[in-house]
């Protein structure tokens, strides 16, 4: 039995559509705080069972079985996070699993400039500490956070004013999942962190600005904002001040280099290159 959490999320729930492709439905199993949501998993005879990582007791009933368990990580940060992954990996290990996976990140260090990546580090200790064999899918920077970067300028075109960046290789949640299915169905493939889970082009934000006008027929430009100057305007549309300085972390990590490395590992687990930038960018932008 294959456990997947978040498999209501994004990412979780194309994980579980491609692991259906590789295993039988009854060999998976998910563990989801709305058991409602996925009702059209169980329809295709996947286990739904509910479970929270704050949640002990109701982990061990979604756990219950498992061979292995597939943590994806929370959209938290700070010590939180780090709580809550700790808790699901306890859970593993209380259920008897044989291998517990998380989905960590590109640039997971405890001394990261972006506290993710942080948060991922600790994560990873935790998991070193188990006394279980791990695998931690270091996946790349999900390209559809360029979109959340355009979103102030996508209906008419423009400027955007961020802070200064590096070149970040963007990939796509549809390659991360089919990564990690396939690492789930061939148990063991990697033991403890993997290379970085990367597309094979990294981009910078003046990149991005151009591709985006390609995509959306929509003259977009860049403009390159001082940190103080954009953490204040995140904190005078309502941002509160610790999100905003984990915002600025995301630019100052990108700048330090922590995401521009670009590796072979992915493109070897799909068996084909991995989706482009452009690509996505077509797909999530409005056209005029």
């Amino acid at each position: 039995m294959i456990i997947v959490t978040g498999a209501t999320g994004q990412l979780g729930r194309q994980i579980v559509e491609r692991l259906l492709t590789r295993v039988s439905a009854n060999q998976i199993g998910v563990s989801v705080r709305d058991p409602q949501k996925a009702q059209e998993l169980a329809d295709q005879g996947v286990r739904v069972r509910q479970g929270s990582f704050t949640d002990s007791d109701g982990l061990a009933h979604a756990f219950e079985g498992a061979t292995q368990v597939l943590i994806v990580s929370v959209d938290k940060m700070g010590e939180q996070a780090v709580r809550q992954h700790r808790t699901a990996i306890d859970g593993a290990v209380a259920a008897g699993a044989r291998r517990i996976l998380y989905t960590s990140h590109m640039g997971a260090d405890a001394a990261s400039h972006f506290q993710a990546c942080r948060d991922h580090a600790a994560t990873e200790d935790a998991l070193r500490a188990c006394g279980v064999p791990f695998t931690s899918l270091r996946n790349g920077f999900y390209a559809t956070s360029t979109v959340q970067f355009l979103n102030p300028v996508l209906a008419t075109g423009g400027e955007i004013a961020l802070p200064a960046d590096g070149p970040v290789s963007w990939t796509a949640h549809a390659d991360l999942a089919d990564a990690a299915a396939t690492i789930l169905a061939e148990e063991g493939r990697f033991d403890g962190p993997t290379p970085p889970l990367t597309a094979t082009q990294a981009f910078t934000l003046d990149d991005v600005a151009k591709l985006a006008t390609q995509a959306t027929g929509r003259t977009i430009t860049r403009t390159v904002a001082p940190d103080d100057q954009f953490r204040g305007q995140l904190i005078g549309r309502g941002v509160p001040a610790e999100a905003a300085d984990q915002v600025l972390g995301i630019f100052a990590a990108s700048r330090a280099g922590e995401f521009a490395a670009v590796d072979p590992t992915l493109t070897t687990l799909l068996g084909r290159r991995p989706t482009t930038l452009d690509t996505v960018l077509r797909e999530q932008l409005p056209r005029i």
